[in-house]
């Protein structure tokens, strides 16, 4: 029996592309990825549905490095869809001959998305990743070159399936036929596809170069602002957020809180100085109970140690400019 190791998402295409071949006896183990960017909850119910092994590996840094300059660029936002599969497949690779799993798999399918899943794009990503002869692609094989795995047996090239282009008429006849049930809906799960996430990446981007992955994940959280070109003010919305926030603090961060007075966190990060600070203290002022108040007081934490000051709140049309 040959055993593949696949990129399993979780969506309709990559459990399909795992039946496909755990119904012709091949052993099967999925692998997902998580980055501030994708998480492997969807990876996980499915996996659980289907019986098959899933490997779960964190890739946030080495991913991050890659995000700031990928080799095959952007798609339509911040998205480097071709350089981040190649990269899957690289890291799957190096767990294929570590444990002796005969090939890779993934649920690609020809055609599908027009930039990143053309035959060009299918043949660099296999290029890039370093394992060109080991990567099969079920749901399109038939439509694509045969590979070395169907030459060697280790597939059935017979019961592989040829589908290409957008429509996925077909995927969900196959759901049915072969039993699977409560797959999630097409789309989405990729917060680098979203332009509004992807215009808070970019400008985080253009002023902290350097930046770090959990910088990255503040991105996700309630309201940003831009206080100069070495600082940004991360501000929550609600309870939630301030809870978040405050659990993504680290020392060299500045969390400002109103007390006494019922408001929203901040978190300053970058390189602030006392007027970045300062700013950031007049918009959480002024998105709190006291922003009708003509000064409120402010404490300011940091890895630094604690300090309060005053700060009149920010009218709000000067706040809203500073928004990302």
């Amino acid at each position: 029996m040959s055993r593949a190791l696949g990129l399993f998402s979780g969506g309709l295409d990559s459990c399909l592309a795992a039946l496909c071949l755990k119904r012709q006896q091949v052993e099967v183990t999925g692998i997902t990825f998580v980055t501030p960017f994708f998480g492997s909850s969807k990876a996980k119910q499915m996996s659980e549905q289907m019986e098959i092994p899933l490997l779960i590996e964190n890739i946030s840094e080495v991913h991050l490095e890659m995000l700031k300059a990928p080799r095959y660029g952007y798609g339509k936002n911040m998205n480097p869809c071709i350089d981040c599969h190649a990269m899957m497949f690289r890291l799957a690779g190096e767990i294929m001959a570590r444990d002796g799993y005969d090939f890779l798999f993934s649920g690609e399918v020809l055609g599908q998305r027009p930039m990143s899943q053309n035959a060009n794009a299918l043949r660099s990503v296999a290029n890039f990743s370093g394992h060109p002869d080991r990567i099969l692609r079920p749901l399109s094989a038939k439509a694509l070159p045969i590979t070395p795995m169907e030459e060697q047996g280790l597939v059935d090239r017979d019961q592989l399936l040829d589908i290409q282009g957008r429509s996925r008429k077909r995927q969900e006849a196959l759901a049915r036929e072969w039993e699977l049930v409560d797959y999630p809906s097409s789309g989405g799960g990729c917060l680098l596809t979203e332009k509004h996430f992807s215009d808070r990446l970019r400008d985080l981007f253009d002023h902290q170069p350097d930046c770090s992955a959990a910088e990255v994940e503040l991105l996700k959280i309630g309201r940003q602002f831009r206080l100069s070109d070495k600082a940004k003010l991360t501000l929550g919305r609600h309870q939630s957020d301030n809870e978040k926030i405050c659990a993504a603090a680290k020392p060299e961060h500045v969390l400002l809180h109103t007390p006494g007075i019922t408001g929203p966190v901040g978190l300053v990060s970058g390189q602030p100085n006392d007027a970045d600070i300062e700013m950031a203290g007049a918009i959480t002022a002024s998105y709190g109970k006291g922003k009708d108040q003509d000064e409120i007081r402010v404490l300011a934490e940091s890895g630094e140690g604690k300090r309060f000051f005053m700060a009149a709140p920010m009218p709000r049309e000067q706040s809203t400019s500073l928004i990302l």
